[in-house]
């Protein structure tokens, strides 16, 4: 009978200790919780204050990769008057291709639309070269390509390369 009453005892006890714990837990677990979020916040934070300025560049270097294969600004810097049309073609897309190879890992810090509007602009610019240069008659010089790049743009209502720059710029407008 003793033992039974020891037992019951150290039952007591315990149900007793397990049950203080529970309720100093569910007393002290907003605190914990609250501790743990502020925790995250500065964290966040941290990472926040050292990848900012990397996105800032990363958007930089996208409008510039735009401006840079924008074809009224490529043939000036070119200066493709001296080529064969064949020439200048393979000129610019190994222009093209290098710039965008040189900006590829931008995409790390920038949104998937940013990136997917830089990625059209390359194809764009790529296939209106292409088209330009297969309307051409063969014996073409690198100034009647140009002509027919700067004739095909201009025959569009809008750039293409202003209305880049303006969604990769509201894009980067969302950061902030």
């Amino acid at each position: 009978m003793a033992a039974y009453s020891y037992l019951f005892d150290i039952l007591k006890y315990t149900l007793a200790g397990i049950g203080v714990v529970y309720i100093a837990f569910y007393l002290l677990k907003p605190y914990l919780d609250k501790s743990q979020n502020l925790q995250a916040l500065k964290i966040r934070k941290a990472i926040s204050n050292q990848t900012l300025p990397l996105r800032l560049q990363a958007y930089e270097r996208l409008v510039l990769f735009i401006d840079r294969v924008d074809p009224a600004n490529m043939l000036v810097r070119l200066n493709g008057n001296g080529y064969s049309a064949v020439e200048l073609y393979n000129i610019i897309l190994n222009e093209v291709r290098t710039e965008y190879q040189h900006n590829v890992t931008q995409q790390i810090y920038v949104s998937t639309q940013a990136w997917g509007t830089v990625r059209r602009i390359k194809d764009d610019t790529i296939n209106l070269v292409t088209n330009a240069t297969q309307s051409l008659p063969a014996g073409a010089t690198g100034l009647d390509l140009g002509k027919a790049v700067l004739n095909h743009l201009s025959k569009l209502e809008s750039s293409p390369y202003e209305l880049a720059t303006a969604i990769v710029r509201k894009d980067m407008d969302n950061i902030f």
